[in-house]
């Protein structure tokens, strides 16, 4: 009985998972104008961070969309698809949970590396880190 629920929930996902991503293609907001040196600035700064995420996760679809609305490059690291980031994800960060973002902070001499999940969460930061004033 537990494999039958287990393939339905499966190909439940399978089925909703285009219309997901369609979805999200079709609502994505349009980022936000700054100057040619203002987005240079911040593309900088988004180098140190990096999205782990589920393609399909809803949570993570709405991490995405305020990315794209702040005009955010932020690198987006497949945690379902690619074993290297699923471990990097539950070694370094804790728990295999998404979305997560991961914020390294600091010298190349002394890095710091803060794993922040929870969409909210990350949705917050990003707003107060990136938001137009």
């Amino acid at each position: 009985m537990r494999v039958v629920i287990r393939l339905f929930f499966r190909l439940i996902r399978l089925i909703l998972t285009p219309f997901m991503l369609l979805a999200e293609w079709l609502t994505t907001p349009k980022a936000i104008s700054r100057s040619a040196a203002q987005q240079a600035e911040i593309d900088n700064a988004c180098k140190q961070l990096a999205l782990y995420q589920f393609k399909a996760c809803p949570f993570c679809i709405k991490v995405r969309k305020e990315m794209a609305r702040l005009g955010l490059n932020i690198e987006k690291r497949d945690a379902q698809h690619n074993a290297q980031y699923r471990a990097e994800l539950a070694a370094q960060g804790g728990k295999i949970s998404v979305p997560c973002l991961r914020i390294t902070t600091g010298s190349a001499d002394a890095t710091e590396v803060q794993w922040l999940y929870e969409s909210a969460d990350i949705i917050h930061y990003l707003q107060q880190r990136f938001g137009a004033n």
